[in-house]
C-alpha cells in the first residue's frame, strides 16, 4: 500500500489527543553539535514558522493510547533522526542529539471541531524547525471504535519516503512488543556526504552554466504568475491523470520509444512549453540521496530523514531519447554535495517564481504498508511565490499535484498548464504516436 495523494486530508470527526514528549540532553552530546545537511541549513535559515511540516495519517488498531505511546517510543529509539534537534547558535545552525525519556497524552480540542484544523494548529506550533523535538504523534478517536494516528514532523527531519517508513515501523511496533533494531541516522548520512571527494570539473562547469543562465537565479515557471512580490496563499490542485490500466498503457508506450516513464513525461512537458510559447523546459529537480556505498547500496533505505538533494532539469527537445539524456544529466548533477557547488552564489537562491518538478513513483519504494492502514500524506497550508508540481504514481494510477500562488494570473496559467499536461499524458497512454506526453518533496525523486 502506498501514500494517497489528496488535495485535503480525509479524516473523520473525533477527539484529538497529542503525545507530548519529555526531552533531555543526550549524555554523549557534543557541546558544539554537528553540521546540518545543505537542505536542513537552508530550511532552518527561514526561521520558526507555521507550515514547515509534513505529516502522515493512517489507521491503527484500537489498542489504547498507552500501547500506542509505547510503540512510538520504540520507533523513536529505532531512528536516531527522531532524537536530534536543530539549534540556532549565532549565525549557524547545528544538529544536537537529545533523549526522549517519556511523555504524556494531552486532549486537544473539544471533540466536535474538525480534527484536520486542530492538528494543523498543533503541528504549526510544535513541528517547526527548532522544535525540541520537532515531531509529534497524535491520535484521533472517532467514537465508533476506530482510531487514526497522525505523525507530524518538521520537514528538516523527513521526506515522503520517510513517512512510509514511519507508518510501517509504527504498525510493527503496535503489533509486536519487541524492540526495533536501530538504523543509520540522517546525521550519519550528512557526515558521509561531507567525506565525498570534490565534484569533477565537468559537473562544476555544468552548474556554472546553469546558474549563469539567469544571473545566479534558479529556474522559474515560464508563464506569468502575476504579482508575487510577496508570498500569496497557496492553491493546491490534484488531477487524477490515469488509472492503473492507463499507467500500464503509458509504460508500454515508453517501452516502444526505448525509454522509461520519466523521460516520456519530460517529452510531453517540453511539448507543452512549446505549445504555450514558454521556451525550453527548465525546472529545479529534486533527487533522492539514499544511494548507499557500493558494498551497502540499501544502507539508508529504512532510515528517516530529509534524503533529498536538488538538481536542475533542462530539455529543449520532445524526442524521448533526448529527454532520457536530459534526465540522466540532471541526476548526475545531483550526485555530489551541493554546498561546495553552489557556494559561489551564496547557496541555493530563493528565487521568486521558482519552478520545481518532482517525480514520485511510490510503486518502486522498498517500503510495504498494509492496505488496511490507508496511509495519507498530509500537507501544511502555506504562502508561496513559486510553483511545485508532483507527478505521483501509486497502485491506483498517476496523479498530478500542483501548488502555486493564488493570484489570478497563476490560477489561469498554471491551471491551464496542468490541464494540458494531464491531457497530453492521457493522449500518449491512449496509443497515439503523434502526440508527445505532457505532463517528481521536493519529497522524492527517481529511484535509480
Amino acid at each position: 500500500m502506498r501514500l494517497t495523494t489528496v488535495a485535503r486530508m480525509e479524516l473523520a470527526a473525533g477527539q484529538v489527543h497529542v503525545f507530548e514528549p519529555t526531552v533531555t540532553t543526550a549524555p554523549d552530546s557534543a557541546a558544539a553539535g554537528s553540521t546540518p545537511s545543505f537542505d536542513q541549513a537552508r530550511h532552518a535559515a527561514a526561521g520558526s514558522r507555521p507550515g514547515s511540516w509534513m505529516a502522515v495519517a493512517f489507521a491503527v488498531p484500537p489498542v489504547g493510547r498507552g500501547r500506542l505511546a509505547e510503540a512510538w517510543r520504540r520507533v523513536v529509539q529505532r531512528h536516531g533522526t527522531l532524537r536530534t534537534v536543530l539549534r540556532k547558535e549565532g549565525a549557524q545552525v547545528r544538529v544536537h542529539p537529545v533523549e526522549i525519556t517519556g511523555g504524556r497524552w494531552e486532549r486537544v480540542g473539544d471533540g466536535t471541531s474538525d480534527p484536520r484544523t486542530v492538528l494543523r494548529g498543533v503541528f504549526d506550533v510544535a513541528c517547526e524547525p527548532f522544535g525540541t523535538p520537532s515531531h509529534r504523534l497524535a491520535v484521533v478517536d472517532h467514537g465508533d471504535g476506530t482510531c487514526t494516528a497522525v505523525i507530524g514532523l518538521d520537514h528538516s527531519h523527513t521526506d515522503a519516503w520517510s513517512l512510509l517508513v514511519l507508518v510501517r515501523d509504527m504498525l510493527a511496533a503496535v503489533d509486536d512488543g519487541d524492540e526495533l533494531p536501530s538504523v543509520p541516522s540522517f546525521a550519519e548520512h550528512t557526515r558521509a556526504l561531507e567525506a565525498l571527494p570534490p565534484a569533477p570539473d565537468d559537473i562544476r562547469d555544468r552548474w556554472r552554466r546553469i546558474m549563469d543562465t539567469r544571473d545566479g537565479e534558479m529556474p522559474v515557471f515560464p508563464l506569468s504568475l502575476g504579482d508575487i512580490s510577496e508570498p500569496c496563499d497557496e492553491v493546491v490542485e490534484v488531477i487524477d491523470v490515469l488509472d492503473a490500466d492507463g499507467v500500464a498503457r503509458l509504460e508500454a508506450a515508453a517501452v516502444r520509444r526505448g525509454v522509461r516513464l520519466l523521460p516520456l513525461a519530460v517529452s510531453v512537458l517540453t511539448r507543452v512549453n512549446q505549445d504555450m510559447h514558454a521556451g525550453a523546459l527548465r525546472a529545479v529537480f529534486p533527487v533522492h540521496s539514499r544511494r548507499g556505498p557500493a558494498d551497502d547500496p540499501a544502507r539508508w533505505a529504512d532510515s528517516v530523514g530529509w534524503f533529498i538533494t536538488n538538481s536542475v532539469l533542462e530539455c529543449d527537445s520532445t524526442d524521448p531519447p533526448d529527454c532520457d539524456t536530459a534526465v540522466r544529466e540532471a541526476i548526475a548533477l545531483s550526485s555530489y554535495p551541493l554546498e561546495p557547488l553552489l557556494r559561489p552564489w551564496g547557496g541555493m537562491p530563493n528565487t521568486p517564481g521558482m519552478f520545481a518538478l518532482s517525480w514520485l513513483d511510490n510503486r518502486r519504494l522498498p517500503v510495504q504498508v498494509p492496505a488496511e492502514a490507508r496511509p495519507q500524506h498530509v500537507s501544511a497550508w502555506i504562502r508561496t511565490d513559486g510553483v511545485m508540481a508532483w507527478f505521483v504514481l501509486n497502485d491506483d494510477g498517476m496523479h498530478l499535484r500542483v501548488r502555486y500562488p493564488g493570484t489570478p494570473s497563476a490560477v489561469a496559467n498554471v491551471g491551464e498548464w496542468a490541464q494540458r499536461v494531464a491531457t497530453g499524458v492521457r493522449a500518449v497512454a491512449g496509443g497515439s504516436d503523434d502526440t508527445v506526453l505532457v505532463g517528481e518533496d521536493h519529497d522524492l525523486s527517481p529511484v535509480a
